[in-house]
């Protein structure tokens, strides 16, 4: 039986990959995983995931001569550093080593792929919600006129969520709310399954709250990208309480603000449509005191008037002031008015009442 030994094997693998790849070729894949050395070495796992689960993987390499312009210039670009999670272009030199076997040595890198690849999931999500009817499901709820039970999604030390508590619990107004943070990565490969757990630990609180807020203040555009993401804007759509959003800077629009109850640009702004609330309440309250005063006041100003009126009929009916136009008043001995003759008989006594006094008499 004809036999070769290992390092002979290896050698023909390699003379034949390199036959097979002269030149270098552009290849497209995820970044699975990424170690930045300290000799300056980039060590990098690709990927491609067909839908199902992981088809192929390579192992990858950016020396150090070529990491830093390369990073640099991809970080221009995009805003964004090179990590784990994102779609790549790379222009790579694909080659064979009988001790580690194939690796590609990566010595360029398309950004505008890697945001393009972005651009077409980000569709694809929106197609599906569209599908599915989940796009305005969210707009269908109810928010209480007076929202006072907030829950907060975001990293705690986030300067967003700093801005946005300042902004609300420090109004004006004075205006006091219920704040409760429920902590959450708002960024890359982990934050759409994060998020997602703390909408759910908000639903299932033993706390009813009014809405749930997702903060998060700015960033590049493959930091946010995490928020197109189809589970995360499903479970936003699907949850029983109105969610509103505040993600991004006034270029970002992601589909996490399209499915939200409603959304805004800046976690202040987010603050100032519960602070514009609270006082629209205010002055609906204080309108309806003060319509209810001058109500009040309008039924005591008819009610004392017709107290003058009665007290004016009972003043004019006095007895006393018939006396003083010269009239006067009989009554008999026990004190009962004479209204006639009829009835006195002589030897009765009787009482004559004058306005200026009162005379007894004996009729003859």
């Amino acid at each position: 039986m004809d036999a070769i030994d290992l390092l002979t094997l290896q050698r023909l693998l390699k003379e034949g990959i390199e036959d097979l790849f002269p030149d270098r070729v552009w290849v497209k894949a995820e970044i699975a995983s990424m170690q930045l050395k300290a000799n300056g070495h980039c060590y990098l796992e690709l990927c491609q995931d067909s839908g199902r689960g992981v088809v192929a993987k390579a192992k990858a390499i950016i020396w150090k001569n070529q990491y830093f312009p390369l990073s640099q210039y991809f970080r221009n670009e995009t805003g964004a550093d090179l990590r784990a999670g994102i779609s790549v272009l790379a222009l790579a030199q694909v080659n064979y080593s009988e001790l580690y076997g194939i690796s590609l040595v990566i010595e360029d890198i398309d950004p505008a792929a890697t945001l393009g690849e972005a651009e077409l999931k980000r569709r694809q999500t929106i197609e599906r919600l569209e599908a599915e009817g989940l796009l305005d499901r969210q707009k269908q709820l109810e928010m209480t006129d007076l929202p006072y039970h907030l829950a907060v999604i975001s990293a705690r030390d986030a300067a967003g969520f700093g801005d946005f508590r300042r902004h609300l619990l420090e109004n004006e107004y004075g205006f006091a709310f219920d704040v409760q943070l429920f902590e959450a990565t708002m960024q890359g490969q982990s934050a759409p399954e994060s998020i997602i757990g703390a909408l759910k630990r908000i639903q299932d609180s033993d706390s009813r709250f009014d809405a749930a807020l997702i903060l998060r203040g700015g960033g590049s555009a493959l930091d946010l990208v995490c928020f197109d993401d189809y589970e995360l804007c499903s479970s936003i759509a699907n949850a029983g309480i109105p969610v509103l959003t505040a993600i991004g800077h006034d270029r970002d629009h992601h589909v996490a603000d399209m499915v939200a109850f409603d959304f805004v640009k800046t976690p202040t702004a987010l603050a100032d449509v519960f602070i514009d609330a609270a006082a629209s309440e205010d002055e609906r309250i204080t309108s309806f005191a003060t319509r209810l005063r001058l109500a009040l006041q309008g039924k005591l100003s008819a009610m004392s008037s017709a107290l003058d009126v009665l007290q004016n009929r009972i003043h004019s009916a006095d007895p006393r002031k018939i006396l003083d136009r010269g009239y006067s008043l009989v009554t008999d001995g026990n004190g009962v008015v004479c209204k006639e003759c009829r009835g006195i008989k002589a030897g009765d006594t009787l009482k004559i009442y004058f306005s200026d006094g009162e005379i007894k008499v004996k009729v003859l």
